[in-house]
């Protein structure tokens, strides 16, 4: 029997844990004006979409589910040498209705390190989850905390369709019990830092 401890990690919505792993494939549409990511079950029906706009000063980034209703928006913060993202409640982007902030773990990198911090952690003596990513290699994977648990994995996926459209298709495995939205926003930040990464 499970243990009662293991209850689901809702940090967006209890609606976005699932028992089982849920597997999501994101794609990111790399020939538009600005990159557009949509995310799919594995059978391709619409689970999230992400909405940049071209207007903002502020990067921001709004994640809308199936029907476009907001479910978060990504800010960077713009005077931080770390890469510091705030992720927020739908539309807001007021401290109150703030959920979680990613900011990378040192300046010098080879590899991207990313240190999530819910927002009741207002100390940020240690991460709630870690992200570790190769962008050469398309992979990373998210921890708990400081620990070596895996709550999520994220692989390069390969298609016709990638290579003729270009289009840039990722495979993520979400383990149970795990906010699969919270997963797809750290994904989205990651592909952000590593895209300034590249032009920098």
């Amino acid at each position: 029997m499970q243990n009662q401890q293991q209850r689901p990690s809702a940090i967006i919505n209890p609606k976005y844990c699932s028992p089982y792993n849920v597997d999501l494939v994101i794609v990111r549409k790399v020939l538009a004006l600005a990159d557009s990511f949509s995310v799919t079950d594995v059978n391709g029906k619409m689970v999230f979409n992400l909405t940049a706009s071209l207007m903002t000063l502020h990067d921001h980034r709004v994640l809308v589910d199936a029907v476009g209703e907001p479910i978060l928006t990504l800010r960077r913060k713009m005077t931080t040498t770390h890469d510091r993202w705030q992720v927020f409640r739908g539309e807001s982007t007021e401290m109150k209705d703030l959920i979680f902030s990613v900011k990378r773990s040192s300046f010098f990198q080879l590899k991207t390190k990313l240190d999530v911090f819910l927002a009741k952690n207002t100390k940020e003596e240690v991460c709630d989850f870690k992200v570790k990513g190769s962008w050469f290699e398309r992979s990373c994977v998210v921890y708990a905390g400081e620990s070596l648990t895996i709550v999520a994995q994220m692989n390069k996926r390969h298609t016709v369709e990638s290579m003729a459209f270009g289009k840039d298709n990722f495979m993520v495995t979400v383990y149970p019990n795990i906010d699969y939205a919270f997963i797809v926003a750290l994904i989205l930040i990651l592909d952000e830092i590593n895209q300034d990464k590249r032009q920098s």
